[in-house]
């Protein structure tokens, strides 16, 4: 539905896209409100996906630049790869069958990882090259910050020395399927909008992009799951290595590499949401037997 309607409205969608980064910042506060993050256990399971995410995505960008010799297509791995874990794994994990608590502190982990990583590889791949490390660091850091890390601290001094404030907003929960549908729409708008003005002659790079696409959600969901199993929660790996918020990807790409770069995660929110369906019919299907 989000992707008809961003091809229907991607000329508003590209207005309104300024919005998103202020929709992700209440989505991911109104999901730390509701775990107590004094009680957070981090596994080695969490460390292992974290430092997946940090090693495949700059590998991958190198080993794709180098055989392919596309920087967009190099691009769009590399976002795709360290995209962070989506706040809606907890609920579509915890229905088939994992560990909530797994689900829950990796949600956090993973999205306070990629505040501190992105911005170091955005430093020197993407749009900011013209600028010396530290500065481009620097600059992306205090622009993405606020937007991943900033929720986590300020869910915490809620719980910490307000806690009526932090029950008042944990009522509010259920809001965030809205806020990510309208963030989807705008980002997956932004994207066609920008393909329908400099498509042309990109066309092979867009394919390239949707085939490596379904290989990465290939690769994640399988290498999540055997790593799960190893730790005795297979599902649980496969979704926090495989569900990815696809409408924070997106407009990192848009905003700090080249946007057609975030085609990739655009493509990957079809095949994740195919997988996920694909999961959950048949976790019915063997529960009505």
């Amino acid at each position: 539905m989000a992707i008809i309607l961003g091809l229907l409205l991607h000329s508003w969608c590209s207005l309104l896209a300024w919005i998103v980064p202020y929709f992700i910042f209440i989505i991911l506060l109104l999901n730390f409100v509701a775990v107590n993050l004094r009680k957070l256990q981090i596994s080695s399971m969490h460390l292992w996906l974290m430092l997946f995410q940090i090693v495949i995505s700059i590998g991958g960008y190198y080993a794709i630049k180098s055989a392919y010799m596309n920087e967009t297509v190099a691009q769009g791995v590399l976002i795709g790869v360290l995209c962070p874990v989506a706040a809606s794994v907890v609920v579509i994990a915890s229905m088939l069958g994992a560990k909530r608590e797994t689900t829950t502190a990796y949600t956090i982990v993973g999205n306070l990882m990629v505040a501190i990583i992105a911005p170091v590889y955005f430093s020197f791949i993407g749009s900011h090259q013209d600028m010396s490390f530290m500065d481009s660091f620097l600059l992306i850091l205090s622009k993405i910050s606020p937007v991943i890390a900033l929720p986590f601290f300020v869910a915490l001094a809620l719980q910490i020395f307000t806690p009526k404030v932090n029950s008042f907003l944990n009522r509010y929960k259920g809001i965030t399927f809205y806020l990510w549908a309208i963030c989807l729409l705008l980002t997956l708008g932004q994207t066609i909008n920008f393909i329908f003005i400099h498509g042309e002659g990109n066309e092979n790079t867009i394919l390239a992009l949707g085939i490596s696409s379904v290989m990465i959600s290939t690769i994640h969901f399988a290498t999540g799951k055997w790593l799960g199993s190893k730790y005795g929660d297979r599902i649980a790996g496969g979704q926090l290595l495989g569900q990815k918020n696809t409408a924070m990807g997106i407009w990192m790409a848009n905003t700090y590499l080249n946007p057609l770069a975030s085609v990739f995660l655009a493509f990957y929110s079809i095949w994740q949401n195919l997988f996920n369906s694909w999961q959950l019919w048949h976790q019915d299907k063997r529960k009505n037997r």
